[in-house]
């Protein structure tokens, strides 16, 4: 199982090398990025690898093997092609990429981002990335509360094909979007360490679910 903590708490000051053109299939896109952040300056690379710390004893404890795309918060990258180069590579039964998304002010909630069909490139993980997306949306929505997003998707769900993490994985994968850091009532659940720890509790049922095939 991999987790992927998105962004990094160092890619803002190195510029040159998180802005450096990658191929992601559909498009060039740069390496990575540094994310966004809540009104009072609650980082989206904080918060993410907060949500892994606490999701990784979870899933240990379920007997899964967790592998992490980054080691710290405190590094740069690693790119978007190496990230899902690693869920390739240990060939993960999932991969979960952990996210705060930010839309306008007025709008809250939550989404899963799947992966969208790319003939040739990704035909066999759509289907298991779709139940996958399915079990964490319904888990995170019955653990956190967390309404689908009103901005963006369809019943908690959108399909991309932009973004290299889903286009280059082999493995099933999903990023879940855990709330609008612009909202201020979003903001301040992700804000919470408390809220933080239902986050890794509703996303460690979700991924069980999967693999029970709840």
């Amino acid at each position: 199982m991999v987790l992927d903590p998105g962004h990094n708490g160092g890619n803002a000051s190195h510029p040159t090398e998180i802005n450096r053109q990658v191929d992601i299939i559909t498009q060039s896109k740069a390496c990575n990025a540094v994310g966004f952040e809540t009104a009072s300056g609650y980082q989206e690379n904080a918060f993410a690898w907060s949500v892994a710390q606490h999701l990784k004893p979870l899933l240990e404890k379920m007997g899964a093997e967790v592998v992490l795309t980054r080691p710290d918060d405190e590094g740069v990258g690693p790119c978007v092609t190496e990230r899902a180069a690693i869920g390739n590579e240990v060939k993960a039964d999932a991969v979960v990429s952990i996210h705060g998304d930010s839309g306008k002010p007025g709008g809250h909630g939550f989404h899963v981002a799947l992966p969208g069909l790319l003939p040739g490139h990704n035909d066999e993980v759509v289907s298991p990335s779709r139940r996958l997306g399915l079990a964490i949306r319904d888990a995170y929505q019955a653990g956190t509360g967390m309404p689908y997003a009103n901005y963006r998707g369809e019943n908690g769900l959108r399909s991309r094909t932009d973004l290299g993490g889903l286009n280059l994985s082999k493995r099933p994968v999903v990023f879940i979007e855990c709330g609008n850091m612009r909202n201020a009532g979003d903001a301040a659940k992700m804000s919470d360490a408390g809220f933080r720890k239902r986050i890794a509790d509703s996303l460690a049922n979700g991924i069980e679910n999967f693999f029970s095939g709840d």
